[in-house]
């Protein structure tokens, strides 16, 4: 099963992370978010019903995905343009899209405020 750990990760944290990969140490699949209010901004409440249909389901295309979280195609289109861009979808080869992961952590810590 291959999860992935969506969190806030400060560029050190992140730059750690990416060091130890090229070391070839073994690392976590991670997708990084500067802060709490970006990495909820990126993932809205239809966005993580597209990542939900999409866990360990292997490529799809839009129209597909519109059908499994029962929306308008141009809408998901948006959507799964926006995951694009913030590199929590990938592109596959034959035009469609995958999320290449079996299962989904979601980290991050709410302090006191200051």
């Amino acid at each position: 099963m291959t999860t992935v750990t969506l969190g806030v990760s400060r560029i050190e944290e992140t730059r750690h992370q990416m060091a130890a990969a090229f070391r070839g140490e073994p690392v976590c699949a991670f997708i990084g978010f500067a802060t709490v209010e970006l990495l909820w901004t990126v993932l809205t409440a239809k966005r993580w019903a597209i990542l939900r249909a999409m866990t360990g389901q292997g490529e799809m295309t839009i129209r597909e995905i519109a059908r499994r979280v029962d929306r308008d195609v141009r809408a998901v289109h948006g959507d799964v343009q926006a995951l694009l861009v913030a590199g929590v979808l990938d592109r596959a080869g034959s035009g469609g899209v995958v999320f290449p992961y079996d299962a989904v952590h979601v980290d991050f810590t709410l302090r006191k405020a200051a």
